[in-house]
């Protein structure tokens, strides 16, 4: 019985580290997102190629092809009956898309460096974007707040920002990126991005059970086409050395102002649930999902506002640092208040 004991001790121990990350939030896509980014700097040739079978073409594609299955997954009569709970649901769409853009606004006018003004942008770029589906919906369970409204407000927050997100980009990008070119960029995104939802969604009374059936494998989908992106939009930047100015420095600072930002936005959101008196589930989907963005659609709305940009990677890196440092920080929360009594 100790000889079992014994091997069982001795299999797991290689597993440990794993597991600890895996714990803190820290799983197996940040992980993948990170060797992305060490290929795109080692080989950045795989993804700047041309042509219609290259890495960047089809994850234009597959752009469609996530947001086909996203609104496959939608079922219009569950979203119509969480729609009594407004002044929570206000609350996350008021703090996802106006209090996030309008805290980090007038720190450009601080702004006089042309690079910094670059990760600046890239900041704004992360403040403008809807809240993350999946992974708030599995903190809210873990911390036994409001799944329902959890789930209500993560596919609002998407749709949403189809078309607040290009809003706040544009604004932002008439004074302070000028190279970007934002003509046609509504005509894209209904394109891509507003037609397969609406398609999905139609066909969800009839297939919407296959989607769900098979969410894990349409998961791992969604994040290969991410990967894909991320990849691709690195690659562009490394060929063109946009990443040469960045040392050490830009990003630990980047690194506490993203984390100085989360906490500001979840204690703001705290805030304003006890003055308005919300029930301990209601509080803890509010700050979940108000708090939190979405690496998901993030890549995709930046492959299809900054496309053919040289600076797309360099756009993602605060979103791709907010994205790991939200899942640690949620799920040691979710956690904590999870095991409450």
């Amino acid at each position: 019985m100790g000889t079992l004991e014994g091997r069982q001790d001795d299999t797991s121990t290689p597993y440990q580290p794993l597991a600890l990350l895996k714990k803190s939030g820290v799983d197996g896509f940040i992980l993948a997102l990170i060797a992305m980014i060490i290929l795109a700097y080692w080989w950045p040739e795989g993804g700047t190629g041309t042509g219609p079978f290259s890495l960047s073409k089809i994850a234009n594609y597959g752009v469609s092809v996530i947001f086909f299955f996203y609104g496959l997954k939608l079922n219009r009569s569950k979203l119509r009956a969480d729609l009594n709970n407004w002044k929570l649901h206000v609350l996350i769409q008021l703090s996802t898309f106006i209090l996030f853009p309008l805290l980090l606004l007038p720190v450009k006018n601080f702004i006089h460096d042309d690079y910094l003004q670059l990760l600046w942008l890239g900041c704004f770029f992360l403040a403008s974007l809807p809240s993350t589906v999946s992974s708030s919906v599995v903190m809210v369970s873990i911390a036994r707040g409001n799944i329902p409204a959890a789930i209500f407000n993560a596919s609002i927050s998407s749709l949403i920002g189809v078309f607040i997100t290009p809003l706040w980009m544009g604004l932002a990008g008439t004074t302070t990126a000028e190279s970007l070119d934002f003509s046609g960029i509504y005509q894209k995104l209904i394109l891509q991005v507003l037609v397969p939802v609406v398609a999905g969604m139609l066909l969800n009374k009839h297939f919407g059970y296959i989607a769900e059936r098979n969410s894990k494998v349409l998961r791992y989908v969604d994040q290969t086409i991410i990967l894909m992106i991320v990849y691709t939009a690195f690659s562009e930047s490394f060929e063109q050395n946009m990443f040469s100015n960045l040392g050490t420095a830009h990003l630990v600072v980047l690194s506490v102002v993203l984390l100085g930002l989360f906490f500001l936005v979840y204690e703001i959101i705290a805030g304003v649930s006890r003055f308005l008196q919300f029930n301990t589930p209601d509080r803890i989907t509010a700050t979940f999902c108000g708090s939190k963005k979405s690496l998901v659609h993030g890549t995709v709305m930046a492959s299809v506002l900054f496309a053919n940009s040289t600076i797309t990677g360099l756009l993602l890196l605060p979103l791709m640092l907010y994205h790991a440092m939200q899942l640690i920080m949620v799920s040691f929360i979710a956690r904590k208040l999870g095991a409450r009594k």
